[in-house]
């Protein structure tokens, strides 16, 4: 019974977050909820009926799932900021998060600590985003001083699909909510991040140097893009490709790559005991997380990953349930903005639950796949999740690829294998380049059949479609029959 109350109240405060990111509600609402839940928590004391104590509980979670949200917006509106959104500032601060550098730009995110203003230095503590040219090579934990006009982020226009995207939703969803346009920025130190961080980046950008020294473009920046998510140098026609065919999960290193390298852990050593398959694909995915620099976005997905191991397990749906909630709840609880603005979250949580509930459900389809290489196993997990994100994504992009199914077949399997021999060329390329040639050699021709493969059926006519609208009506009413389906298959009868 436990539980069910945990069920309750989880859902309750997943709605109540939901609510209040797409309406305003004023304070009289909620001190109406936490009234009326107090009197009805008042009446189950004296009558002791069950279903007024659940509906207590409903609506004191849907309270504190719109107040939650209300503390992550007190920091919204900077009375300093306001004052000089349109005009020009001068800003400084630490590189506080991983450049992300393009061909020939590159896009950071400050911590800002003072803004020059009348005369004077004036403290301020918030994260501003802003572009600058790539050159020279910015660091995490960089002082800088930046030059530029002060904005907003403003929603905009996909030119290709013709659909708007929440910009500064999704930047909000990271505690940004300033940027600076036209910026000119000028270095005033190094070294002030975190260590340990700093580390880990050094870590990474020593490791793609020495896979670079073998591996030549664009299969290089693919290689990337598969063991830590720096895909900047593919380019855009290339990455265009990646979208159309379906699979550019793969290169943005999306909570949905993440759990679907976890469920291949899983299943490829499955045959070892399972506590010593357990471990050692939670350990996998736990160092892979830490290569690539941690971040928030990569460790909800990881938390995810090591759900579907964990399912894998036990097999008790009713267990991995209560986990996969709990899971849930918690990031809502740590940041309620990721439930409408992050679509890693929301990509990595359809991903873990197609997987969960949804690959059992249609192993029994896919039979007459050979089990040689684990081709059953990539099969079943590629079509589980295919099947389960497709409706979102084609909410989100409005691209809808009518090849992804056949690519994702014929380049998930390879994916491992191409993962492995690209992470020992970058390693032993630390202990000579001439040595880790061999294994450059094989990771080139496996990441040169990816792109061929791509860059085939990419150029079909009838690759993919571009859908103008999809009602996110039709999104809930396709996830509802999914529930409907899983539940009449799993549950007892």
């Amino acid at each position: 019974m436990s539980r069910t109350y945990f069920f309750i109240f989880a859902l309750s405060f997943t709605l109540g977050i939901l609510l209040r990111s797409f309406v305003n509600l004023e304070a009289g609402f909620l001190f109406f909820l936490a009234f009326l839940s107090c009197a009805l928590l008042l009446a189950y004391f004296v009558y002791h009926a069950r279903t007024v104590l659940f509906v207590s509980l409903f609506l004191v979670g849907i309270a504190l799932g719109i107040f939650r949200f209300d503390v992550s917006e007190f920091q919204k509106h900077n009375p300093i900021l306001e004052n000089q959104i349109g005009k020009n500032v001068l800003i400084e601060g630490v590189i506080g998060s991983e450049p992300d550098e393009r061909d020939d730009i590159a896009i950071l995110v400050i911590k800002s600590e003072s803004i020059y203003e009348d005369d004077a230095y004036i403290p301020i503590k918030l994260k501003i985003r802003f572009t600058t040219s790539r050159y020279p090579t910015w660091h995490y934990g960089d002082r800088v001083v930046i030059k530029g006009l002060l904005v907003h982020p403003e929603v905009f226009k996909n030119k290709d699909t013709g659909k708007f995207f929440d910009y500064p939703g999704y930047l909000a969803a990271q505690n940004i909510y300033y940027e600076i346009k036209q910026a000119k920025v000028s270095f005033a130190g190094g070294g002030e991040g975190n260590i340990i961080l700093a580390s880990l980046f050094e870590l990474k950008g020593a490791f793609l140097e020495s896979t670079g020294r073998i591996i030549r473009e664009p299969e290089e920046s693919l290689l990337g893009g598969l063991l830590v998510g720096a895909k900047q140098s593919l380019g855009k026609e290339l990455l265009d490709d990646f979208r159309k065919v379906g699979i550019i999960h793969i290169v943005v290193l999306s909570g949905y790559n993440i759990t679907i390298i976890a469920d291949f852990i899983g299943r490829t050593l499955s045959f070892l005991p399972r506590l010593y398959a357990v471990g050692f694909s939670s350990l996998s995915i736990i160092f892979f997380a830490i290569l690539v620099g941690g971040g928030a976005t990569v460790a909800r997905a990881t938390i995810m990953s090591l759900l579907v191991i964990l399912a894998r397990y036990i097999g008790r749906v009713y267990d991995v349930t209560t986990a996969l909630i709990l899971a849930g709840f918690l990031m809502l609880l740590h940041n309620p903005k990721i439930l409408v603005f992050d679509p890693s979250f929301q990509l990595s949580f359809l991903a873990t639950i197609g997987l969960i509930y949804f690959s059992p459900v249609i192993e029994k389809y896919i039979y007459f796949m050979p089990k040689n290489l684990g081709l059953r196993d990539i099969a079943l997990s590629t079509v589980a999740t295919q099947i389960f994100v497709t409706p979102f994504l084609l909410y989100m992009t409005g691209t809808f690829s009518l090849v992804a199914l056949p690519v994702n077949l014929l380049v998930l399997f390879i994916i491992p294998i191409t993962m492995l021999f690209g992470f020992f060329t970058g390693i032993i390329g630390f202990l000579g380049t001439t040595i880790s040639i061999p294994f450059g050699y094989i990771t080139s021709f496996f990441l040169s059949y990816i792109i061929f493969v791509v860059e085939k059926f990419a150029s079909l006519p009838f690759s993919s479609y571009v859908v103008q609208s999809v009602p996110l009506l039709l999104v809930f009413v396709f996830y509802i029959f999914y529930a409907i389906f899983i539940a009449k298959k799993l549950l007892p009868k």
